[in-house]
């Protein structure tokens, strides 16, 4: 019965640290693998241009800005950058989803997509999108849309409604001239009755031109007004731009024609014309952009990862960026020297640029991911702990099993410290052992963990669903430094489980003991 009760605590032990190697294991091999995914398609330092801290400006000429920073140290790449929203249509099911622009130029960026293709499912799936209307989508995406390889999605640019939105504002306006009838009447007739005629032209007093003239009609020209009066109202500003600071401002009689037959349209337009060119102008704005699925990738709900991913001339397209794009994207060498590189990289470039490294992208996601690591740690700790108090009552068990001996001992001359010995070492074998042979058998567990989910699934339950996590193998990473604290943690605990019975034992009567009183 004692040797069951020993055998018992020993397993708990061993049980305890099994459950804690492979929980940490897991832990650490899906922060890995997740990292590695991420890696393969996010910049890893992410590089924007915001003049005088405005963020949000595009960047026109990217490619001077690439070539610059591909001189910096540790970058192996630099390309074109565009994140942003559209809306997804698939038979008249509508769905907001985040689309990511790659530059099919960078190997780097079509090997990382191709990684992530999900074979399994969609095994004619590739990565190779050209510069076609091809597009890689998630596994969640597809899964809700009943999308497969080959099928076409239409994708409305949430810039585009924005647009719609500003012209539908400005049809409801009155036109400008009786919109802004004060300011338009009292910068036009200013205008007339300011020209001087002179030798070689015209000309307007500076002060006059730009106080009662030139701001009351840039104030106008900055409201939310038709396409074509805006225009025609632009004309007139670019004439008479008061930029040369001089007592007075000089115009040609071409000029001067110019100007009085803009306003001349603005004071003549007819809203119902121009409300009908604004709307037939929409059309081309309203139109989604039609794409072919070449490709599905797994997709994981532990980490935000883009829904879509295209062409950048596409996803500039959608964004409206034209040929500007929101970034350059560095790669480099060794991604975990990011920090070291953005901080040169920030002195080297000046205060109009902003560096964001893939740490700090990601910080939040990479928070969470250790803040678990350590509560599963926790809790699974007490595991280990129930063990040791399992080993604390056998070793009790043991010194009362064991009194006559214990008794005879001392009546023998034996010390109380050789007694504490006897328990002691007894208590150091087996946590030693449960230690040993939990670390052995985790490993041995998450070697074969792909045939023990195959048999879970067989059973009909897979706790580790591919929907989840993102893989269709769960991921593990053995640890040699986290699995030694683990046993050496479990055989501290063992011992001093077994130290306060073998304490008892060495203060127990000698005399009591022989009598087995």
């Amino acid at each position: 019965m004692l040797s069951s009760f020993t055998l018992i605590s020993l397993i708990g032990v061993m049980l305890g640290v099994l459950v804690l190697v492979v929980v940490m294991a897991v832990y650490a091999g899906l922060e890995r693998d997740v990292k590695g995914r991420l890696l393969g398609f996010t910049p890893h330092i992410l590089l924007r241009y915001q003049p005088g801290g405005l963020a949000g400006s595009p960047l026109a000429d990217w490619r001077a800005a690439a070539s610059r920073a591909k001189a910096l140290p540790r970058v192996e790449a630099a390309t074109a950058f565009i994140s942003d929203n559209v809306i997804v249509d698939v038979g008249s099911r509508q769905r907001p989803v985040l689309f990511h622009g790659i530059d099919t130029s960078d190997p780097a960026q079509v090997a990382g997509i191709a990684r992530m293709l999900d074979l399994a499912k969609h095994p004619t799936s590739t990565a190779d999108l050209g510069i076609d209307d091809r597009v890689v989508v998630s596994s969640l995406l597809a899964d809700q849309f009943e999308l497969r390889v080959g099928d076409k999605l239409r994708l409305y640019s949430t810039r585009n409604f924005e647009a719609v939105m500003r012209a539908y504002k400005a049809t409801e306006k009155p036109p400008v001239r009786q919109a802004y009838a004060g300011p338009w009447q009292q910068a036009t007739g200013r205008l007339a009755a300011a020209w001087h005629l002179e030798p070689d032209g015209f000309s307007i007093p500076q002060q006059v031109l730009r106080d009662e003239i030139y701001e009351p009609l840039y104030a106008i020209f900055g409201e939310n007004i038709r396409q074509p009066e805006q225009e025609l109202l632009q004309g007139i500003l670019v004439a008479m731009d008061p930029a040369i600071d001089d007592a007075a401002y000089h115009f040609n009689a071409e000029t001067k024609a110019t100007i009085e037959q803009a306003i001349a349209g603005l004071n003549a337009t007819d809203p119902e014309k121009m409300d009908g060119d604004i709307l037939k102008g929409l059309k081309s704005i309203v139109l989604p952009k039609e794409a072919v699925v070449s490709g599905v990738y797994q997709a994981s709900q532990m980490a935000i990862t883009p829904d879509v991913f295209m062409p950048l001339p596409l996803a500039q397209s959608l964004a409206g960026l034209d040929d500007a794009v929101q970034g350059v994207a560095l790669r480099l060498d060794d991604p975990y020297m990011a920090e070291q590189v953005a901080a040169e990289a920030r002195a080297a470039l000046g205060p109009d640029w902003s560096l964001l490294t893939w740490g700090e992208q990601y910080q939040g996601f990479f928070a969470l991911i250790n803040q678990q690591r350590v509560m599963m740690y926790f809790a699974l700790s007490f595991i280990v702990l129930v063990s040791a108090f399992s080993m604390m009552a056998v070793m009790f068990t043991v010194t009362i099993q064991k009194r006559r001996e214990i008794g005879v001992m001392k009546a023998l001359g034996a010390a109380p410290g050789q007694i504490v010995r006897v328990f002691l070492y007894q208590g150091m074998i087996l946590g030693m052992l449960g230690a040993v042979l939990g670390v052995g058998l985790g490993r041995v567990v998450i070697h074969f963990r792909g045939a023990i989910q195959a048999s879970f699934r067989a059973l009909g339950f897979d706790p580790f669903a591919a929907s989840f996590t993102g893989f269709s193998r769960l991921p593990a990473f053995n640890d040699p430094l986290e699995q030694a604290v683990i046993a050496i943690m479990a055989f501290i605990l063992c011992s001093l489980a077994a130290l306060v019975p073998a304490f008892f034992a060495a203060r127990s009567d000698a005399a009591k003991s022989l009598r087995n009183l």
